[in-house]
């Protein structure tokens, strides 16, 4: 079986990004997001998240203290940063993360990457490029600092699907948005390109022709037939 989790970054990051990943969810493909907890509209998505109960949350975590490391306890803090963001995210929203990752993908970073691993083995979380769960990051549409739309259009999205989504579960990650004027971001433009795709119809189609079964994060962890991959303890999780 094709097992597939379409999950957004970034959510939080604005109020457009916010609209975008309920737009993508509700209209759309998406079944995950990761949720920036210090980012200035986390608390709307939080509440977002609370109205879409089927939406997988996770912890997208940023640490603004590992980019300086003249620190000689800059590692040290770094933990810190990271169980606060961990702690804030269950404030906003009462549950645990369904999922951990980080903005930029800062936990592969070698010195980062134990801090990320302790974190997701203490709460049995699948923690991205470190489970079962295949991911794939070749949604985008930046290269070499150039804006390519061709590499999100709905046309090159199916043709994903077609060719990069195996057997077993995978997950496919993806920046939905609105453009913000309040925001600035290098990634703007690409934002509703994503979304545009991902909501396209003709997507679903081939979802459903290439037998590609759309979960989440939740769903995964719930599911009995993938307790191999994962030992989650339903107390404490997200409801429903």
């Amino acid at each position: 079986m094709k097992y597939l989790i379409v999950n957004a970054d970034d959510f939080g990051a604005s109020r457009g990004i916010n609209q975008g990943v309920i737009a993508a969810h509700r209209q759309g493909i998406l079944t995950s997001a990761s949720l920036m907890v210090t980012a200035p509209w986390s608390e709307e998505a939080a509440g977002l998240g609370h109205a879409s109960p089927e939406l997988s949350v996770g912890l997208h975590a940023d640490l603004t203290s590992s980019r300086s490391r003249e620190s000689a306890d800059w590692l040290s803090e770094a933990r810190d940063e990271l169980g606060a963001q961990f702690t804030r995210f269950r404030q906003l929203t009462g549950y645990l993360p369904t999922h951990l990752d980080s903005h930029h993908n800062l936990h592969r970073d070698p010195d980062l990457l134990p801090l990320f691993l302790e974190l997701a083995s203490e709460h049995d979380l699948p923690l991205r490029e470190h489970s079962g769960v295949c991911y794939y990051s070749k949604f985008y549409g930046q290269w070499g600092g150039q804006t390519h739309l061709e590499q999100i259009s709905p046309n090159h999205l199916e043709h994903i699907l077609r060719t990069e989504i195996g057997c077993g579960v995978t997950e496919l990650s993806c920046h939905p948005g609105f453009v913000d004027p309040d925001f600035f971001s290098s990634y703007s433009m690409e934002r509703e390109a994503e979304l545009v795709s991902l909501c396209d119809p003709r997507v679903r189609h081939t979802l459903e022709e290439q037998n590609i079964e759309l979960i989440s994060y939740q769903e995964l962890a719930r599911s009995r037939s993938n307790s191999d991959l994962y030992s989650v303890a339903e107390e404490d999780r997200r409801p429903g």
